[in-house]
């Protein structure tokens, strides 16, 4: 199905996809531990986009948004939960409930990638939770681990730049 999957880039008229992305992503055992008023999202989120931010949204052929992948930039002093250094930014994605195990994660994931390195970045971060399906898509996609935070570990891709 995810062949069906139109993936663009995300805008500021997506914050509320983003959001909705970021809940799935605190609840992804899909247990309820977190509402949007629960969830840290004000340094993922808050003035979307800011300059550095880049973001994909994946969407059915008739425009239902399924899921997001974006990163952000954060600073030391408001790190999240995959920080790295100020100049590695942090990756967030969620799909939606109905639209998991086919393949649009891997193309959120890919999209958002391939920005990345158009960027010339030096590398992505992120992290994820013990137990977390989504851990074999990032190894898959050569993610490393890099660092341990209670149950979760960091992760963190070098990116190697285009010509």
């Amino acid at each position: 199905m995810a062949a069906h999957l139109v993936i663009r880039g995300a805008t500021d008229q997506d914050v509320d996809v983003l959001a909705r992305a970021l809940l799935e992503a605190a609840n992804w055992n899909g247990e309820s531990r977190m509402t949007l008023e629960e969830t840290p999202t004000s340094r993922y989120l808050t003035g979307w986009p800011r300059t550095g931010d880049v973001g994909v949204v994946a969407e059915t052929s008739d425009g239902v948004s399924v899921g997001a992948a974006w990163f952000r930039f954060l600073p030391a002093d408001d790190a999240g939960y995959g920080y790295v250094a100020d100049d590695v930014p942090e990756l967030s994605i969620g799909v939606l409930p109905g639209h998991r195990g086919e393949g649009a994660g891997t193309r959120l994931m890919e999209a958002l990638i391939g920005r990345a390195r158009g960027l010339r970045l030096r590398a992505i971060s992120l992290s994820v939770e013990d137990g977390n399906r989504a851990r074999q898509l990032y190894d898959r996609l050569g993610f490393q681990r890099v660092g341990r935070n209670g149950g979760s570990d960091t992760l963190l891709l070098e990116l190697t730049p285009g010509p």
